[in-house]
């Protein structure tokens, strides 16, 4: 019998490795990226069309290769950086796999243009799968070049599976913010489309994060430091007013290398104790520097998890670093029993900040505004679909019959009592918000009453219903929106003066994705010049709203939205119907809750909230006489 078992093809073995190392544009830029701070680069360039898919280009002024070495760095693990096992435990530079430039010219076009500062000649490389269709030497400025053009042009299923250029987007531009981040005194650019959308001058670290995600964050900033014989720590991190429900500005760094860490990301938000809500994460930036020897980074080809020899000794360094940081800025109380006074303001300080920045997310327009803007300027809502019609008629059994007499002189009690619970509750309900009376629906004459300004109790014949008018509403907006889009009408209020917002670089790029779809659902904002747009209305319901605000809290909701995969139109819908949805804790008088029970019933699928929570449920007389038992 014949053998069977051979070695395969360096070209084949290239692609098997690309799997692992260039997973995305993404991946590409930040091995190209690495190898300029590695080759001593004090200004790198990059520069892509149709985010990444068509070009990816890292010009640097490095040292440069030679002939030979220009050559040799295509090869599978050729590398420049380690020579034996042991320099594994005490690498400091970025790369060492010697990996990543094989397999990006397994899978892309590589033209590549380098020269050392100390030659006349420079060397002109272009090679496609593996191939090298071009050696010869040629004028070319002191440093590299390298172009990667067409990625996975022989690999047609993994190009099929990239994302859209937004979110391809978005991955090029944390991979840069992380490698920008890890080095301010090196020059960064980068420009998109012959767009610029950034430009890092030298700096120190502060100046870079402002650079990099905004010059908002600066005020929220807190320096940290500790220095001991085992670990340095530094950097900054974010006051708790600056946390955002959505992960993206978080950086832990390992000798200026990029890691993720749940483990050391517990440590930090545990600093902030009770000062950030759960599910939020606060920004921080913060350094590790020790001994490559205690620290393993040969983990994973991304090189963006490592081994800690001791991480539980690194763990309560930073927690107490980041404590003691925010309790020098009166942030965190003392360890005294009593709370010093000043330290007592701050917190009703930042607690009322907090609130107040909460409650600026509500809608300022009350519940029945909403209606009065549909049924004036969207005939969508005027008539019903057959469906909703008949969705409508089921629900409307559910009040059927619920006034009849019952023949047992027991139950007549026990409807009179909770008649009686129902006006009470009603004259207690809060009646100063404007509600448009001819949209009371006439089919139902059981009064509705709210719990805890939460829920909404609707009686019906088999029981009673509970009702999440939070949930509810969200679903109500969400069918609204989408048909929107489908209609292509949209009521908008042009502003007595446009409105001039700015954004970070990332959520600047995010929000120009989805400018149209805003624009149907009748937000009139436009691109004004790199990373700021102007807003010239809003839609009628959410013209008394905060315009930064309304924008900010889309995108952050949105990019909450993003892992799910949802596609534009209904991401943007459930983005804004949760925005704009009516708040837990919001009062509603008895019309009002008419009005968003009719329009729940009416919805194509009323059962549950766009996010998948329930918008109801139902206790049947039976279940609460056996709690009496």
């Amino acid at each position: 019998m014949s053998d069977i078992i051979q070695l395969l093809p360096d070209n084949i073995a290239n692609q098997i490795a690309a799997g692992e190392v260039v997973q995305r544009p993404a991946s590409v830029v930040k091995e190209l990226l690495e190898n300029s701070i590695d080759a001593g680069a004090q200004n790198i360039r990059l520069i892509l069309k149709d985010a990444g898919r068509t070009l990816i280009q890292v010009v640097d002024d490095g040292i440069g290769m030679s002939e030979t070495d220009a050559r040799m760095c295509f090869e599978r693990h050729a590398t420049s950086k380690i020579r034996k096992a042991s320099d594994l435990f005490s690498i400091r530079t970025m790369g060492f796999r010697g990996e990543a430039m094989a397999s990006i010219a397994a899978v892309a076009q590589v033209e590549m243009r380098t020269k050392k500062r100390d030659q006349e000649l420079g060397v002109h490389l272009v090679i496609e799968g593996s191939e090298i269709l071009t050696q010869e030497p040629c004028q070319t400025a002191a440093g590299t070049s390298l172009s990667v053009k067409n990625l996975f042009f022989n690999v047609p299923a993994r190009r099929t599976f990239l994302k859209s250029n937004a979110v391809e987007m978005r991955h090029i531009l944390d991979e840069f913010q992380r490698v920008a981040l890890a080095n301010p005194d090196i020059f960064f650019s980068l420009h998109h489309n012959g767009n610029k959308l950034f430009h890092l001058p030298k700096a120190n670290l502060r100046q870079r994060i402002v650079g990099v995600l905004g010059t908002k964050v600066n005020k929220s900033l807190i320096p940290i430091e500790e220095e001991t014989d085992v670990i340095h720590i530094s950097g900054y991190i974010g006051k708790p007013e600056a946390s955002k429900k959505t992960r993206g500005e978080q950086f832990f760094f390992v000798n200026n290398r990029f890691i993720k860490s749940s483990y050391l990301h517990h440590a930090l938000v545990s600093a902030y104790e009770d000062l950030i809500p759960q599910k939020v994460y606060p920004l921080y930036v913060v350094f590790f520097e020790l001994d490559p020897a205690k620290i393993d980074v040969n983990v994973h080809p991304t090189k963006q998890e490592i081994k800690f020899e001791d991480e539980r000794l690194v763990y309560n360094y930073l927690k107490v670093t980041a404590r003691h940081a925010l309790a020098q800025n009166s942030v965190t109380p003392t360890l005294d029993f009593d709370v010093e006074t000043s330290i007592s303001k701050q917190f009703e300080q930042t607690e009322e900040t907090s609130f107040r920045s909460l409650e600026n997310t509500k809608p300022k327009t009350s519940f029945s505004d909403f209606n009065k803007t549909s049924t004036s300027n969207s005939s969508f809502r005027k008539e019903r679909t057959a469906l909703e019609n008949s969705n409508l008629n089921n629900w409307e059994q559910l009040y059927e019959k619920i006034d009849t007499t019952s023949t047992s002189e027991h139950k007549n009690q026990n409807e009179n009592i909770f008649d009686e619970s129902v006006k009470m509750s009603s004259k207690m309900s809060d009646t100063t918000l404007p509600f448009d009376e001819s949209a009371t629906p006439e089919h139902t004459n059981k009064q509705l009453y709210q719990l805890h300004n939460q829920y909404i109790v609707s009686p019906i014949k088999s029981g009673f219903m509970l009702i999440d008018q939070h949930a509810a509403h969200q679903r109500v907006l969400y069918e609204r929106y989408l048909q929107t889009f489908t209609s292509h009408r949209s009521s908008t209020q042009k502003l007595l003066f446009p409105r001039t917002v700015n954004f970070s670089v990332s959520d600047a790029e995010l929000l120009k994705s989805i400018l149209p779809q805003l624009n149907d659902l009748g937000i009139d904002i436009k691109e004004l010049q790199a990373n700021s747009f102007i807003i010239h209305g809003l839609p009628v319901e959410l013209s008394n709203q905060n315009e930064q605000v309304l924008i900010e809290q889309l995108l952050e909701q949105y990019k909450q939205n993003l892992e799910l995969r949802y596609d534009v139109h209904d991401n943007v819908a459930r983005s804004l119907a949760y925005y704009t949805a009516i708040r837990s804790g919001k009062s509603l008088t008895s019309p009002e809750m008419q009005q968003l029970v009719d329009e729940l019933f009416a919805c194509e699928v009323p059962y549950k909230a766009p996010n998948g929570r329930k918008t109801f449920i139902t206790l049947k007389l039976e279940e609460l006489s056996k709690r009496f038992e």
